[in-house]
């Protein structure tokens, strides 16, 4: 092997430390030395690939957050592409995804919580979500009006509520099952996204409303009749 193949195995080696540990033992017990130890690699490896242990953390939430958007986008590829079929898919692969390893899960979604670094990374991958699924929405239930933020909002609810969904759902706290799961919460996203361009549609329609009199007539109409 070439140095630069053995960095890249070392690194790698490195990484599915992180990921075991940070997976099953929790952040607080995600150290350097324990990282090496687990890798069998000496310390000052380390440092080749990483300037600290916070790097190392987050570059093991972006794998698994890369890793899961190929499993959704690929699968949403050749889903029927009607909202419910495509909504479905990509909620499905999800759940699949930390249940299928317990311990994506806990990396993606709960040890977040312990570390500053990590949490940091979580609520900017979340903005980002969020971002996506609103222009989602608006591909689906055509652009609010300009300046018009529902859509926003709900994406936010659906991401933030996601999350704490399937934390619940992982520790025992919501019993479900997967299947379950995937339908309710299909259901629920589906009708959140209906219910929001119901919201700016009917505010678009008041806002270009003609200003009427007691009786319904415009009021530019009832003016011209009493002059």
């Amino acid at each position: 092997m070439s140095p630069t193949d053995r960095r890249i195995e070392r690194r790698a080696l490195l990484l599915d430390a992180a990921f075991e540990l940070l997976g099953t033992e929790g952040s607080a017990r995600t150290t350097v030395r324990a990282v090496c130890a687990r890798a069998r690699l000496n310390p000052r490896y380390f440092y080749e690939s990483f300037t600290d242990l916070d790097e190392l953390i987050v570059a093991v939430y972006d794998l698994l957050v890369d890793q899961l958007t190929e499993v959704v986008v690929t699968t949403m590829d050749i889903a029927p592409r009607d909202p419910r079929s495509q909504t479905r898919a990509a909620i499905e692969q999800i759940v699949g995804f930390v249940d299928e390893d317990r311990r994506r899960g806990r990396v993606l979604y709960v040890e977040a919580l312990d570390n500053a670094a990590l949490n940091r990374r979580r609520f900017e991958t979340g903005h980002t979500l969020a971002d996506i699924v609103a222009l989602d929405a608006a591909a689906r239930f055509g652009a609010p009006p300009e300046g018009e933020q529902i859509g926003r909002v709900g994406a936010a609810i659906l991401v933030g509520g996601f999350s704490e969904l399937l934390i619940g759902w992982l520790d025992g706290r919501i019993e479900l099952t997967r299947e379950q799961l995937v339908d309710d919460a299909t259901a629920l996203f589906l009708a959140l996204g209906e219910t929001a361009a119901a919201i700016a549609a009917g505010r678009a329609d008041r806002v270009c409303a003609p200003d009427t009199g007691t009786d319904g007539t415009p009021k530019s109409t009832a003016q011209e009749r009493g002059r």
